[in-house]
């Protein structure tokens, strides 16, 4: 159903104060937009959504690859799962949805763009 894990995106209330801290981690934003900031740790992608919060984010949310972001939300919604955010374009065609297991716990899923 999916690849490895490849983005982790954080909600933040502060996007100044966390591209900070994030800056000094990581060095400077591949992406430095104000509704998304982007890193790029070695392989691993980390975003920073200064609207996560108000979108149902609780707290960072792993993004696994998926081929169908529909078929799997739904494979995932018939085994129990609840969304959080259905599947939506976030720009240039990546497809992404947040879904919650029964302990509230979010995973995202990504469907790139063909």
């Amino acid at each position: 159903m999916t690849g490895g894990l490849q983005t982790i995106v954080y909600p933040v209330r502060d996007l100044e104060a966390a591209k900070r801290v994030y800056t000094a981690l990581f060095g400077a934003p591949h992406t430095d937009q104000p509704y998304y900031v982007g890193y790029a740790a070695g392989e691993q992608q980390i975003g920073l959504d200064p609207n996560g919060h108000r979108s149902g984010l609780t707290g960072p949310v792993g993004y696994w690859p998926v081929d169908d972001v529909e078929a799997s939300r739904q494979q995932l919604l018939g085994v129990g799962a609840t969304d959080v955010q259905t599947p939506h374009d976030v720009g240039g065609g990546l497809l992404l949805a947040v879904l919650a297991d029964a302990d509230g716990n979010q995973v995202g899923l990504m469907q790139r763009p063909a």
